[in-house]
């Protein structure tokens, strides 16, 4: 953490915004622990309750926008919210609400992931809400994590296939109008290396990491975009917060056949580090 260490230093918040995965693995449980596990302080607005575990999501359920715009003016009033990680929001109307919020209280970092898909495959955003997306939301954020289907969705175009496709995608990802794109190589399964492509301003980089077989992935997606935004809000530029929260995922996901969580695709480990054997 590169916060002053003077005596008014306090630990940097970070406040979570998305839906809630009863099984833990993903959602506002895998933003909390993540953001904790990272070194800050995590408080959370949820705007959907799903019935889901690592097989799959059989039910979703909306917060009622009143209770969404509560949630969010409880927390930014009286809160020192230094980063804002978004996730699942469901449909345009929440879009919107969240978007006028984030405007309302300008938060200094803004990490939104286009949740549209679960790992399972179960759609969590509705179809006609990606425009919404587009057109308030994406442009008020710091950096935008996509993974390959959410890229396809936002642009139109088809996934890149490969390590070389993804630096295809450039340009198309400067249209979406974020300040910063990190477009994630994850679903690249038959390449040696998982990479991630950076595009900031006009500079445009790889971010590889080792590549761990395993199928306990539940919940990747929301852990990075979390440990970016507990990287910025402790005071890390944005390429350095990137580069660290994709060292503390690959770490996560290299640990995380240590757990035995679910009869389907496990969570990642977000306690590696203080992981304990208990027998």
């Amino acid at each position: 953490m590169i916060l002053s260490q003077d005596s008014q230093s306090h630990i940097p918040i970070v406040l979570t915004i998305a839906g809630s995965d009863c099984g833990g693995g993903a959602g506002i449980q895998a933003d909390i622990k993540t953001i904790s596990a990272t070194g800050s302080y995590a408080c959370s607005v949820i705007t959907a309750i799903t019935s889901q575990n690592t097989q799959g999501v059989s039910a979703v359920l909306p917060i009622p926008l009143e209770h969404i715009a509560s949630q969010l003016d409880a927390v930014f009033s009286d809160l020192d919210v230094r980063a804002v990680k978004i996730g699942m929001l469901a449909d345009a109307d929440i879009i919107r609400l969240v978007a006028s919020k984030i405007r309302q209280y300008r938060p200094p970092f803004v990490v939104l992931d286009p949740v549209m898909v679960s790992t399972s495959g179960h759609l969590l955003l509705a179809p006609e809400a990606i425009n919404t997306l587009k057109e308030s939301l994406i442009p008020l954020a710091s950096i935008i994590t996509p993974n390959l289907p959410e890229y396809a969705a936002l642009t139109q175009q088809p996934q890149p296939e490969n390590e070389s496709g993804l630096m295809q995608t450039i340009q198309e990802l400067r249209l979406l109008r974020a300040k910063a794109v990190l477009l994630k190589g994850g679903h690249l399964d038959q390449e040696q290396y998982s990479s991630d492509l950076l595009v900031e301003g006009d500079k445009a980089e790889l971010i590889r990491s080792a590549r761990h077989p395993t199928r306990n992935t539940h919940g990747t997606g929301c852990t990075l975009s979390s440990a970016i935004a507990s990287y910025l809000a402790q005071g890390y530029r944005m390429h350095k917060a990137v580069f660290l929260a994709k060292q503390y995922i690959s770490q996560a996901i290299s640990h995380a056949d240590e757990l035995s969580v679910g009869q389907g695709r496990g969570p990642v480990n977000h306690f590696f580090a203080g992981h304990m054997h208990v027998r």
